[in-house]
């Protein structure tokens, strides 16, 4: 087996993030992704019920695969040839690990305290500040105290009061946030403005690494 050859996990090809989240975590205009989408067929994203793009975290890194190219001096036909030469079905892109995080704040917004204590101690110990919110009045209280820079909403908190906070905190510039759920409501979610879905029960590394990509302070994909 070559070195950038891997089986990737179900969790990579999960969509997950919304095209302008994507726009952002790699400094591409959202235009440029639905462009290249149109014209390359590469890196082609689901769509949800309201026809809104979104990516998995595998088309994250391919798409950050695309834009080294490109930074190497390959033109964007070059970079998705090479890119559907990686992928032609015996080689897969090798994801990298993610760089060590810088101390940032992050809210999370929970309604059981279980699973608050569950991925408090997860993002600690991967270095993050955290603050825990039990409530939604609670979260709106510590996200004017403390101003996060990313915010982990329930969807159900309150009775399902999680898809009105994904909107009262993306009314923030610059703040990420990632709704949870154990039950399915990514395109409600999303639709509110949230820059992720993951669905529970949370995988703690994945909980972890969408943090890190929508801070960009994940790796490049390994050359």
């Amino acid at each position: 087996m070559h070195d950038h050859e891997q089986v990737i996990g179900v969790d990579q090809k999960r969509p997950v993030y919304s095209i302008s989240a994507v726009a952002r975590m790699l400094d591409i205009p959202v235009a440029t992704l639905r462009t290249w989408e149109e014209r390359y067929q590469q890196v082609v994203p689901a769509r949800n019920d309201g026809g809104h793009r979104i990516f998995s975290r595998y088309q994250v890194e391919q798409l950050k695969f695309v834009r080294a190219q490109m930074t190497d001096g390959a033109s964007a036909a070059d970079a998705h040839r090479v890119l559907a030469e990686m992928t032609d079905g015996r080689r897969t892109l090798t994801i990298a690990q993610a760089d060590a995080s810088p101390r940032l704040l992050i809210l999370l917004a929970e309604s059981d305290p279980y699973a608050a204590e569950f991925g408090e101690y997860f993002l600690k110990t991967e270095g993050f500040d955290v603050e825990v919110a039990l409530g939604e009045s609670a979260a709106r209280d510590r996200f004017a105290q403390s101003s996060p820079v990313v915010v982990i909403v329930e969807v159900l908190i309150a009775g399902g009061g999680g898809i009105e906070l994904c909107r009262f905190f993306k009314s923030h510039p610059g703040v990420s946030v990632i709704a949870v759920s154990a039950v399915q409501a990514r395109d409600a979610a999303l639709d509110a403005g949230a820059d992720a879905f993951l669905l529970k029960p949370l995988d703690p590394l994945q909980l972890v690494s969408t943090v890190r990509d929508l801070q960009r302070s994940s790796a490049f994909l390994a050359r």
